[in-house]
């Protein structure tokens, strides 16, 4: 079990960085601001209303971030071939900074540089571990 942990761990680091820095050509856009406004990208839930760490992912040319209700949708997005590639920032929030029921706006954390954990007994957005 703690291979398995530690082997998904490193594979989850991988894939962050193999989505590689954000272009330096365009400008790093800080955190956005987490309100009732904020729309999850999969679930179409207002994200706040959700356990646990959040994502957020800008693309270039877009001001606003796409918001996700759990760090894995975050990490699932990049991932997907369907989806975009022109990121500019990913950011999740720092749990070791954070409340989990309601994590607080000046937790966020540059996802590529972000410990994650896996197996937690957790419950995250949309209910998942």
């Amino acid at each position: 079990m703690v291979r398995t942990r530690l082997f998904m761990t490193m594979l989850v680091t991988l894939v962050l960085n193999a989505c590689g820095e954000p272009d330096q050509a365009a400008a790093v856009p800080p955190p956005g601001e987490l309100t009732r406004d904020a729309i999850g990208y999969y679930c179409n839930m207002i994200v706040v209303d959700h356990l646990g760490p959040k994502g957020q992912v800008f693309i270039g040319g877009h001001d606003e971030p796409i918001w996700f209700s759990s760090a894995r949708d975050t990490i699932a997005f990049t991932l997907l071939p369907e989806e975009p590639k022109n990121i500019t920032a990913i950011y999740v929030n720092d749990m070791g900074r954070a409340s989990w029921e309601r994590p607080e706006p000046d937790t966020w954390i540059d996802a590529r540089r972000a410990w994650y954990v896996l197996g937690s007994d957790k419950v995250g957005g949309m209910g998942a571990p």
